[in-house]
């Protein structure tokens, strides 16, 4: 039986959600036709969107999309020139100059805000300390910081001058840094000295220092100082923030780019090869984001909206350009939701009169372990809208969420996407009724679809989620590696964008996922590949072969565990098994640690060497081996199976 309908949304939530402008300017009056219209004429739609939007273009566009490539290629809002900077700070700042743009509460309960004004102030002042260096349109800057105020500054000073940032994980390790660093040649790394987490300092700067040292290609390290500012120093290379933007203007142009102009390269972690990165653009991130945070969350300049994450993950971004670009309050969080007590998160949501709580099935896991105690008494009236992503919900924890702290008034808008498209292909709007677990349906101008096998469109049974025609934000191909782009999007499936997610549309029209049909692992909803996890124990020179799998944890959804065979006269135990993991912290962070490390004499194969990961992960569940006729090694399944 179908699950059952557990949100409606009342009259007045309807007749408030600003998707009902998109509505009218379509000329529709249901959301079937919504969709339907925003999908049989894409170039409408978009046009639609941007104006809804107020988008305000420093050249005109002329074409709204180009397909003659092919969905791989297309082009977007043709010869026009537009600006993230422009379009989410410089507008506000002569309508609404006080208005508070962020505010930061930090690991011990203190707090900054910055209005608008005192925003566009520091980026400005960024983005001439930026030009100071030599760093111009097209250089490439990297950001490996915590949730802080200076971290969007840095992001949008980027913008203004036409760089293109490369968001990092303030929790990666060394060689996880390096690779991202060399991969897109940064010229300059944006870090702090510490970062606070329940109550303890945690080096940042320490690891940025080694992994600079892999990636010579940074000439500079500009250094926000959190903690007491003691550490190495690098002089000549390193540079205080508050040296950084001491005695510059407070007035810099956002510079004209193109609307296709990289603007942003987000690394994501596939199932074989070095971590792939997904190129964005100046429209591709205001189009999307905007149309997801205005029509999905009913973003406006009365919202303040939180969601748990990094600069690193898709999200840090995906928040930062669109709460401000509609003129709205961006809360930032440092530390852990239950530190100094269970209850901090709740008491955060009722001191900063937040409306909006975006957050992953992990971390509600995690708070859920103290019951519904640290809620009580707490006044979390604010709340408007409950959001989720990264990985799909088990129900009992839906329902905490939904029933606990939502109070049954506040719709869950689960949503995914990717780091690929820098938005969401499924998610619901405000107008929506919502089944537990479920996504709703395809966002307004994804053209999704569930595909069997050979293609065919499928309802009732699980399928691949596939996009059928072509978004504003979805990677200009991978960077400096085309064929792969094309290899992991489009070889399944010709001209048709395959996502990689488990989907199935139950018979009332809900749509849900069920996770990765790849390898990839999520990790409390961070996607890394095996391959991350297998090169940082092959770098010991006592392992000569890894397999790394995803398995379901109960907290974080899913955790790494590690198969190593060993070097002949490599003798076993637990010493060796304690340096191999720290290995892998050391590489990847200790958030990315692995489960476990397993030892055995030989991997499953196909006969062209490639390792059966699938194999591996259904035998250590104790699941059915599936068809083993790609299998060359059959011995190798007892070797799993027997591995210590």
């Amino acid at each position: 039986m179908d699950n059952p309908v557990i949100w409606r949304p009342t009259p007045e939530r309807i007749q408030n959600a600003h998707v009902q402008s998109l509505m009218r300017r379509l000329g529709v009056s249901s959301r079937k036709a919504l969709w339907e219209k925003s999908v049989s004429d894409i170039s409408l739609f978009w046009k639609s969107v941007v104006e809804d939007l107020d988008l305000q273009w420093i050249s005109p566009y002329k074409k709204v999309v180009d397909v003659s490539r092919g969905l791989p290629w297309a082009k977007w809002f043709i010869d026009g020139k537009i600006n993230i900077a422009d379009q989410c700070i410089d507008r506000h700042k002569a309508t609404r100059p006080n208005h508070p743009a962020l505010v930061w509460e930090g690991d011990d309960g203190s707090s900054r805000t910055l209005s608008y004004q005192e925003f566009s102030d520091q980026v400005s002042q960024c983005a001439n300390a930026l030009k100071g260096l030599g760093i111009q349109k097209g250089d490439t800057v990297g950001i490996l910081m915590p949730m802080l105020p200076e971290t969007v500054v840095q992001l949008f000073a980027c913008f203004k001058v036409g760089a293109i940032a490369i968001p990092i994980f303030s929790g990666f390790g060394i060689e996880a840094i390096a690779a991202r660093l060399k991969g897109s040649q940064a010229r300059l790394l944006f870090t702090s000295d510490v970062v606070y987490r329940r109550g303890k300092a945690i080096e940042v700067k320490k690891t940025a220092d080694a992994a600079v040292a892999e990636a010579p290609c940074v000439k500079h390290i500009v250094v926000v100082k959190r903690g007491d500012g003691k550490g190495a120093w690098a002089a000549g290379r390193d540079i205080w923030w508050n040296d950084f933007l001491t005695d510059q203007d407070t007035q810099c142009p956002s510079e004209p780019t193109d609307a296709e102009a990289k603007a942003l390269i987000l690394f994501t972690s596939g199932t074989t090869g070095k971590p792939k990165g997904a190129v964005h653009t100046h429209i591709g991130c205001l189009a999307t984001i905007g149309k997801e945070l205005r029509y999905s969350f009913n973003v406006d300049e009365n919202s303040r909206f939180f969601w748990f994450t990094d600069i690193g993950w898709m999200m840090g971004p995906w928040e930062m350009i669109g709460v401000t670009l509609l003129g709205g309050t961006l809360f930032l969080f440092e530390g852990a939701p239950d530190y100094p007590t269970p209850a901090r998160l709740w008491e955060t949501i009722e001191r900063h009169h937040l409306t909006h709580l975006g957050i992953s099935p992990t971390l509600i896991r995690l708070l859920m372990r103290s019951g519904d105690e640290p809620l009580k008494g707490k006044d979390l009236s604010s709340l408007q809208f409950l959001g989720s992503t990264g990985e799909p919900w088990d129900p009992e924890s839906y329902s905490w969420f939904f029933e606990k702290v939502g109070q049954k008034r506040c719709p869950i808008l689960n949503i995914s996407g990717g780091t690929e498209v820098i938005g969401c292909l499924l998610l619901p709007l405000p107008i929506d009724d919502l089944k537990a677990c479920s996504l709703s349906g395809p966002g307004l101008g994804v053209d999704a679809d569930v595909f069997d096998e050979s293609g065919a469109s499928v309802r009732g049974g699980i399928g691949h989620l596939v996009v059928k025609q072509p978004l504003p934000s979805m990677t200009k191909g991978f960077l400096n590696d085309d064929k792969r782009y094309l290899e992991t999007y489009f070889s399944r499936f010709p001209n048709v964008w395959y996502h990689g997610d488990w989907a199935h549309v139950d018979g009332d029209g809900h749509w849900f996922l069920h996770g990765r049909s790849d390898d990839t692992i999520k990790v409390a909803g961070k996607r890394i590949g095996p391959v991350e996890y297998e090169a940082a124990l092959l770098s010991d020179d006592r392992v000569s072969e890894v397999a790394a799998i995803g398995v379901p944890d109960s907290l974080k959804g899913e955790v790494c565990v590690c198969f190593a065979v060993l070097k002949p006269g490599v003798k076993v135990d637990d010493a060796l098994r304690s340096e191999l993991m720290q290995t892998a912290v050391n590489a990847l962070g200790k958030s990315l640690a692995p489960k476990e490390i397993r030892f055995l004499t030989l991997l499953p194969k196909t006969r062209s060497a490639k390792i059966v990961r699938g194999l591996i992960r259904r035998l250590y569940l104790g699941e059915p081996a599936g068809d083993l006729s790609s299998v060359e090694n059959l011995d190798s399944v007892n070797a799993v199976k027997s591995a210590r």
